[in-house]
């Protein structure tokens, strides 16, 4: 039988402190403005605390108010007995209920406990001693409280896990790098001043990106304009180079700073900080990256194809064995095929990737110099892996999407590394190759036409190697038997 604890029922006075309910925090849908659960106001008139005939009834009016039933809450909470039902009145007759759980509010410190609705976990009230009469005042004010509590209401934000490692295994074509392709450009350093204390304006860094973009494009290298932007970088300046950067000390000199490519300041602690406007190009392939697989053989000499560096610091491939030599490993991996119909649109067969490294031209120094990759090195390893008998795995960019339309893209395994679409000798276009002098056609990319450099007395396709600076990465410098890999 439930055990009931009740006093005599009297008519209350509106002065009367009885024991009411405390909206601790809203529902997940803040359903408890719907009238169907426990409001902030509402009146206590009996407490069930456990299930079953064991039960604790507590009806009103309860001595000792709100300090009172937190010692019952604590007991009960102590003895594990948390299934609790409360039955309040709003108004003069409408009942409610709800069916929570006790647990503690630590905010309101130690002893001191709550209810947890069961429907919905994120809803919780309390308890709280008040007149009768405050109580019926909080209760027919629900409509100006619901305006008040929706300027109260914040959106809330914070952390939430994410497996990055398995997404950048398994979501990225070339695991764990990404696709994205760009390059920063320093800002020239200036003739007329010292060396490093004046730099070429913001407008003479964007002028050399796009001449860069052009000639790149000119020169055959299936690539597209995606993005241009500014980065700032901070290093140490002092002497001339502190006293020749604009200082902003006012307003006014903010219109210096929209074509500085380097402006100076003075931190707290006296020490002159210059800030670098440096321009980053992005950039992406004409059609996609294409992972080729070159598998060796026992009885390979060579690898069948020769690698170069455009004036731009991109590795492509600058010639492949005869047509007639089907054995070499370019052949079978249809390299070659793929060289003769890049050559045939006019394009480069430019190499972004070996295995997972990316060897585009990735920055350009104060000194106008391209950093890159040196094609010596580069063709020190790919002759490694024919010597141990490794397969290479390179990417190349193509110049149309349509040319992977033939090809299948097999899923990728956990255990390999970016090789998702392979070529096969027998799919490729195999027809004889010859150069041929063609004026690049304009490309059309959305609302934007780049336009190939004029036509001179040189091919478009210059097979001679180029150097940088002073130094020549000729590929026939290698000092290897044969010219060609």
């Amino acid at each position: 039988m439930d055990r009931t604890h009740q006093s005599e029922s009297t008519t209350r006075p509106e002065n009367t402190v009885v024991l009411s309910i405390e909206c601790l925090k809203g529902s997940s849908k803040s359903e408890e403005w719907s009238g169907d659960m426990l409001q902030t106001g509402d009146i206590v008139e009996e407490i069930r605390i456990g299930a079953g005939p064991g039960s604790a009834i507590f009806k009103a009016p309860f001595k000792g108010g709100k300090a009172w039933l937190q010692k019952v809450l604590h007991n009960s909470y102590r003895n594990k007995e948390t299934s609790i039902v409360v039955r309040v009145r709003r108004g003069s007759q409408d009942l409610f209920h709800l069916s929570a759980c006790i647990v503690p509010n630590e905010s309101a410190g130690k002893r001191q406990y709550m209810l947890r609705s069961i429907d919905d976990p994120n809803y919780t009230v309390g308890f709280s001693d008040r007149t009768e009469s405050d109580c019926l005042r909080i209760q027919a004010s629900r409509g100006p409280r619901m305006v008040e509590a929706l300027g109260r209401a914040k959106l809330q934000d914070g952390y939430v896990s994410y497996p990055w490692e398995r997404r950048m295994q398994e979501a990225l074509p070339i695991s764990g790098s990404s696709n994205f392709l760009s390059i920063i450009f320093l800002p020239k350093a200036s003739v007329h001043g010292s060396a490093g204390s004046r730099y070429n304006d913001l407008e003479d860094t964007l002028a050399r990106a796009n001449a860069w973009l052009s000639c790149s494009q000119a020169n055959g290298v299936p690539i597209v304009f995606m993005n241009i932007q500014t980065e700032s970088l901070l290093t140490k300046i002092s002497g001339e180079t502190a006293s020749a950067t604009v200082n902003t000390t006012s307003l006014s000199d903010l219109s210096k700073l929209a074509s500085a490519s380097l402006y100076g300041f003075e931190d707290y602690h006296g020490v002159d900080i210059g800030l670098v406007r440096a321009v980053r190009l992005w950039y992406a392939p004409l059609g996609v990256e294409l992972p080729l697989e070159i598998k060796l053989r026992d009885d390979d000499t060579k690898l069948g194809f020769s690698i170069s560096r455009t004036e731009e610091g991109f590795i492509y491939v600058s010639s492949v064995t005869d047509h007639e030599d089907e054995s070499a490993p370019a052949a079978r991996s249809g390299l070659s095929s793929l060289y003769r119909d890049a050559a045939k649109a006019s394009r480069r067969l430019v190499v972004s990737r070996v295995g997972s490294q990316k060897v585009l031209p990735w920055m350009v120094s104060s000194t106008g110099a391209i950093r890159c990759y040196d094609t010596v090195s580069l063709s020190q390893k790919l002759s490694l892996h024919r010597h141990a008998k490794v397969s290479i795995l390179l990417h190349v960019i193509l110049w149309d999407t349509s040319a992977t339309a033939a090809f299948s893209s097999p899923h990728r395994s956990s255990s390999s590394v970016g090789t998702h679409t392979l070529f096969s000798n027998q799919t490729l276009d195999s027809s004889e190759f010859s150069w041929h002098r063609v004026a690049l056609p304009p490309q059309q990319v959305g609302d934007r036409q780049v336009m190939p450099l004029p036509d001179d007395e040189d091919d478009v396709f210059r097979l001679e190697r180029e150097n940088v600076g002073n130094d020549s990465f000729k590929f026939q410098e290698i000092p290897f038997t044969n010219e060609s890999l």
